[in-house]
């Protein structure tokens, strides 16, 4: 596990108070807009920033434990860590700044090897380069690569595609998933931008003014309401994992299986079988109290009213139960009292086959010619 539980107050009254434990494998993003406290977390398990109170530890090693007066040397502590910008040394070559990384490490504690490093990240083509030389998405491999070979426990990524446009987010994100899929070092990834969060991360922390306010699995903190300030009142929703059931190429769709039925969604780009999550926002799930008939929603999925939560405003905020999954639905009050909504009412979801999201990478973007 990573546990992290620290307090911390600086000048200028911004105030960090934050305690989780996630796995000690795999992508934990933190995860809130500017200010909110992401990168003085990362920090602070580095060793740049000293906490007023608290503990750190890492698979059972301890960082720092005010308590007991501990508080490892930024260099004993062996983190890997990539900034938005690459960071690179201007004068060396790809391979010379890669060795750099290499040279951090005791040749005895060498279980990432250049060879592997440099086909994982696909950066063979660019040894020779200088920096200057490179797209800003091959500067960030580079600096990955760097990261990866001074053989850290743990790699620390602040943003790293912040500074990209859209193509080179694009050029590296398969990369960073490779990262994730073929190494068992656990990562802590801030970004403000969910559909970074989604695609890449298996646990989310979220913060809002250096506040932490929900913690846990991707799928299961989505949906809470805790994170309604953090995304805002219409990106709240819900985290589907799914799997690639068919295609069907005359509309450009993809049907995809999850626990509750499949779902119909303009056409992905992955294989059949091949596993792809689904973001439903809440505002793109209506309610009927029975089978709709002659409508041209896509997606029409039996289910079970789990709790209602009644908003300040005009809104409401329900849970559903469809087969194993749960599905958010943001609805009026209004319709609440119409519909006689309330716990364990039977009634019918409807989602939009457009609804289903595709700014996620996952997806490609839907023929403009078609309806759904």
């Amino acid at each position: 596990m990573i546990e992290i539980d620290i307090r911390l107050a600086r000048a200028g009254g911004f105030a960090l108070e934050c305690g989780f434990a996630v796995p000690g494998s795999g992508v934990t993003a933190l995860f809130g807009r500017s200010g909110a406290g992401k990168t003085t977390v990362i920090q602070a398990v580095a060793g740049v920033v000293r906490p007023d109170a608290g503990r750190i530890a890492v698979k059972g090693e301890v960082f720092f434990d005010s308590a007991r007066g501990i508080d490892v040397p930024i260099e004993a502590r062996r983190t890997g860590y990539v900034f938005q910008d690459a960071r690179l040394f201007p004068h060396l070559s790809v391979e010379s700044n890669l060795r750099y990384g290499e040279r951090r490490s005791r040749a005895v504690e060498r279980p990432v090897r250049f060879e592997a490093v440099v086909e994982l990240l696909g950066i063979g083509p660019l040894l020779t380069r200088r920096p200057h030389t490179l797209s800003g998405g091959e500067r960030q491999r580079v600096a990955i690569g760097r990261a990866l070979l001074a053989q850290p426990r743990l790699l620390l990524m602040d943003e790293p595609l912040a500074a990209l446009d859209e193509a080179r987010k694009a050029e590296i994100l398969p990369y960073l998933e490779r990262l994730r899929d073929e190494t068992r070092l656990p990562i802590l990834y801030v970004s403000h931008s969910i559909d970074e969060v989604l695609r890449l991360a298996d646990t989310l922390v979220a913060l809002r003014e250096g506040r932490q306010v929900a913690a846990g699995p991707v799928a299961q903190v989505m949906s809470q309401p805790a994170m309604l300030p953090v995304l805002g009142r219409f990106d709240l929703g819900t985290l589907l994992e799914c799997v690639v059931s068919r295609h069907d190429p005359a509309y450009a769709l993809s049907s995809l299986a999850f626990a509750g039925g499949e779902l119909r969604v303009p056409q992905v780009a992955r294989a059949v079988g091949e596993k792809v999550r689904a973001r439903v926002r809440a505002r793109d799930v209506a309610i009927a109290r029975t089978r709709p008939e002659d409508v041209s929603v896509s997606n029409l999925l039996p289910a079970v009213v789990e709790e209602v939560r009644l908003r300040e405003g005009p809104y409401a905020d329900i849970m559903l139960r469809v087969g194993e999954a749960r599905l958010a639905s943001m609805v009026t009050r209004e319709s609440v009292e119409r519909l006689a909504l309330s716990p364990g009412l039977v009634v019918w979801a409807m989602i939009k086959s457009v609804a289903v999201d595709s700014r996620n990478p996952e997806f490609t973007e839907p023929p403009q010619r078609h309806g759904a």
